[in-house]
This record gives C-alpha cells, sequence and structure tokens, in this order.
C-alpha cells in the first residue's frame, strides 16, 4: 500500500493528460510526432530551472527546441495543471522501457504490373473475398469524411493540394506522414488534427492511401471484414 499514492498521483496527471492533446503527439518511451516523455526528462535532467522553462515550452508552443514541426500552443492550461503534468514529464527519466521482441510482420502484394511490395499491414483478409481489413476500411472512411475536400475524392488528387499519392511516391513515409497530419501546415492553410484525430486514425488514413498509391484497391467504397 505503500505506492498508492504515488499511483493515485499518477493517474490523476494521466487524465490531466488524457484531457489535453498531449497523447496525440507524445508516447512514454518512442517518438510520435514530437519526442518521448523519457527523452525530454533526459534533456531537462539536472536544470534547477526545469519545470519553468517546460511548462513555458508548453504553454507557448512553437519549433525549434526538437526539429521543425511546431508544437500547439497550451495558453489554457492553468498553472497548477500545468505544473503537475510538467514535474510527472521529468519523473520519467526513470522509467525503463519494456523490451519489444516481436518482429513486424510483412505482407506482399502483387501489382498490376507484376511488380510485388512487402507492406507492413494487413491489405486484404486472408479468406480470398478481396475485403479489406477493418483499419484500411476506417481509413478510407476517415480519408473521404476529412481529407478528400483538398486532396481529392478516394485519393484522386485536386488542385487545391498535394496528391498524396505523389507524395509517398516522392519518399514521404509513414512517420512523416503521421507528424505533418498532426501537426498541420499552417502557412499553407493545411489544419492540425491533434486532438481531434488519433495515431491510429492517421496510420489507417496512411494504409488506405499508400493501398491507393500501389492502385491495390480501386476508387469507392472497399468491401471490408466489418461489413
Amino acid at each position: 500500500m505503500a505506492n498508492a499514492p504515488q499511483a493515485e498521483a499518477d493517474s490523476g496527471v494521466e487524465a490531466l493528460m488524457a484531457g489535453s492533446d498531449c497523447r496525440a503527439c507524445h508516447t512514454l518511451d518512442r517518438e510520435l510526432v514530437g519526442p518521448a516523455y523519457t527523452e525530454v526528462a533526459s534533456r531537462y535532467e539536472g536544470q534547477e530551472n526545469a519545470v519553468e522553462e517546460l511548462m513555458g515550452s508548453i504553454r507557448e508552443g512553437g519549433s525549434g527546441r526538437w526539429g521543425d514541426i511546431p508544437m500547439t500552443p497550451h495558453p489554457d492550461l492553468n498553472e497548477r495543471d500545468l505544473e503537475e503534468i510538467v514535474t510527472w514529464i521529468l519523473d520519467q527519466g526513470d522509467h525503463v522501457p519494456t523490451a519489444n521482441e516481436s518482429e513486424t510482420t510483412r505482407y506482399a502484394y502483387t501489382l498490376g504490373d507484376g511488380r510485388t511490395v512487402d507492406l507492413d499491414y494487413q491489405l486484404f483478409l486472408e479468406d480470398d473475398s478481396g475485403r479489406v481489413t477493418e483499419d484500411v476500411f476506417r481509413g478510407y472512411l476517415y480519408y473521404n469524411s476529412y481529407c478528400y475536400r483538398c486532396h481529392g475524392l478516394d485519393v484522386t488528387g485536386s488542385e487545391l493540394a498535394p496528391d498524396l499519392r505523389d507524395s509517398l511516391e516522392g519518399g514521404l513515409m509513414a512517420q512523416d506522414f503521421l507528424a505533418t497530419s498532426m501537426a498541420g501546415r499552417e502557412a499553407e492553410g493545411m489544419p492540425g488534427w491533434a486532438g481531434f484525430m488519433s495515431e491510429q486514425d492517421i496510420r489507417q488514413i496512411f494504409m488506405y492511401v499508400e493501398a491507393r498509391r500501389f492502385e491495390l484497391i480501386p476508387v469507392g467504397r472497399p468491401r471490408s471484414e466489418i461489413e
């Protein structure tokens, strides 16, 4: 029972962070859009003004501290809640990450020209029905609900924003796709989806876009395992 007060404190801080958009861009021990909390704790370790400096960074937002992707400012967080969040983050320096011994499963698909691509997600069910997985289908739904207005219905391109098939062909990777989608590009009129969509939502959109890039699924509503 000696650790009960600390567990309750941690739970309270995590609830505060869940009520904000922290989880959209940060995780405990791996880079997402922004740095892992363990990495932040390591950078600020031993600094006398660490709490005040990190509070200012979260409140003001901006870019340059951890790369070019801008961090959304959080001026509405009250001082007490912000200090609790920062104190929790700085305490994560002693966290020992859990080893991940499993390897990512690869799925091979044959393109129309006979070439084969290996994807790190399952596109179709294994029952030869031609139905896509739930992840890919949800990517289709999200894309054609929010992204199509600028990038074209069914990832077919438009004059308002880049054709995402070309972006992927040019080397845009899943991690960069995630970071750009979450942070947005204000100067180009692209909104940031952090706080509205989750990491999983964006990764599902990427799956759908990549499947369209390779023409593994046609335009229109794909048949799926959840229908």
